[in-house]
């Protein structure tokens, strides 16, 4: 008998996927890959039900022979494993990113003599509605708040990118390219204060106050589904911070990052130029000990800020720091650099690692911008974060934008490089 290969990444099972499996049966026996957890938050969305569930699911389906564990968005290992005669898929993948994906199966099948079948992707209004639902379950706040922690298990690196608007949550959330025959996208959004302030035409210095600033979550949770990292400056008194936890676990926020500095708060790339005042280890670790005593679930994070390195107090308070930051409760530790070279932030993270080797390290990659996540990774960073880039490279390109309009007196000379409205209108989901 003919072997049938076809790959599910979904927790809904609708007439799109019985009609794969239909077309299947005619050809043989059909093996159903379930992507595995690693491989599917690369690819595709998070999973909502564990792999074991979406395995269970996937063998009480009619015409399903057996289920094996896909640990890869491409087919390589599994088609040298099984040596199918055919796979099949839906026609979805012909363009987009999973082109490239596609390209290279076609590729592998040909070494093998094997065939790809190709039937017509289902879309009706059923078939939306299912993935409507999915979408809608991700995005609870019970969903979305655990989901750093579990992202932390499956990722060499989490990668997250500033959003401070829903269209900036939608590129954040929709991101995704091809290469090397792999899917890639980014994992969750960073709030940052700066650029949060920046949109709203406001000064870096706490002045945009809390109720606007969860205002700006609310607006990137109505149309996002990925987890979301507060930055919360330096938490504000303790008996406030407390509160403010509170408010933020209960909207679904993953995690806050807070700050080691006290008084007016000034961006810490300025370092010593402007006058900053850090926090006593023992004052910090109180701030940091109530908003884990506010905490109703083990899903939320706070994860302390280490500004030793930026305000040039040394290595050896750096790390002593840190070490009573953890003892206080906080879950990761954020180091922080203004400098173009990676080597004092690597540094810490190799001293750190030789006492704990658990808790999360943060990363923000700003100044010291040529270092790669992969070697982050390799000294223990858990967390990166893109914290400004996108506001970074849309004010630039609005401002040549407008002095253009002005210089020409209409917009045809400027209209070559805008993105069609069609495109930023297709970001944007429809009931």
């Amino acid at each position: 008998m003919k072997t049938v290969y076809t790959c599910f990444c979904t927790e809904v099972i609708h007439e799109g996927h019985l009609n794969i499996l239909r077309e299947a049966k005619q050809y043989g026996k059909v093996i159903v890959g379930a992507l595995s957890d690693k491989a599917l938050i690369r690819c595709s969305r998070f999973p909502a039900i564990p792999q074991e569930e979406r395995l269970r699911l996937y063998r009480s389906l009619d015409g399903v022979d057996s289920v094996v564990i896909q640990d890869d968005i491409r087919y390589d290992d599994v088609l040298s494993l099984i040596r199918p005669d055919y796979v099949i898929h839906g026609d979805n993948w012909q363009t987009g990113p999973e082109a490239e994906i596609r390209a290279r199966l076609l590729r592998s099948l040909e070494a093998l003599g094997g065939q790809l079948i190709e039937v017509p992707y289902t879309r009706n209004e059923r078939v939306s509605r299912a993935d409507r639902q999915l979408r809608e379950k991700l995005a609870m706040p019970e969903f979305r708040r655990r989901r750093l922690r579990q992202l932390l298990t499956l990722c060499p690196v989490v990668k997250a990118i500033e959003a401070h608007s829903g269209l900036t949550g939608l590129i954040a959330e929709k991101t995704v390219i091809a290469q090397d025959g792999r899917l890639d996208q980014f994992d969750a959004m960073w709030v940052s204060s700066l650029c949060d302030s920046t949109a709203k035409g406001k000064p870096d210095i706490e002045l945009v106050d809390l109720s606007s600033r969860l205002r700006t979550i609310d607006d990137i949770m109505e149309v996002t589904t990925k987890p979301i990292i507060l930055d919360g400056d330096t938490g504000g008194l303790a008996e406030h911070f407390m509160y403010n936890v509170r408010t933020l676990e209960r909207m679904g926020v993953s995690a806050v990052i807070i700050e080691d500095k006290t008084g007016l708060k000034k961006n810490s790339l300025f370092g010593t130029e402007a006058a900053q005042t850090q926090d006593s280890i023992e004052g910090f670790c109180a701030k940091i000990s109530a908003g884990k005593r506010a905490c109703l679930t083990d899903d939320f994070m706070i994860i302390a800020r280490i500004e030793s390195l930026i305000l040039e107090q040394g290595m050896d308070d750096a790390l002593a720091r840190a070490r009573a930051y953890v003892q206080a409760g906080a879950d990761g530790i954020m180091i922080h650099s203004r400098k173009k070279d990676p080597g004092e932030v690597l540094a810490f993270c190799d001293r750190f690692r030789q006492t704990d080797p658990d808790t999360p390290i943060v990363a923000v990659p700003t100044s010291y911008h040529a270092v790669t996540e992969e070697e982050l990774a390799a000294h223990g960073v858990n967390i990166v974060i893109y914290a400004n880039q996108l506001t970074r490279s849309a004010f630039p390109a609005m401002q040549r934008t407008a002095e253009d309009i002005l210089r020409f007196h209409r917009a045809k000379e400027v209209d070559e490089r805008l993105l069609p409205i069609r495109e930023i209108i297709t970001l944007i989901d429809e009931l």
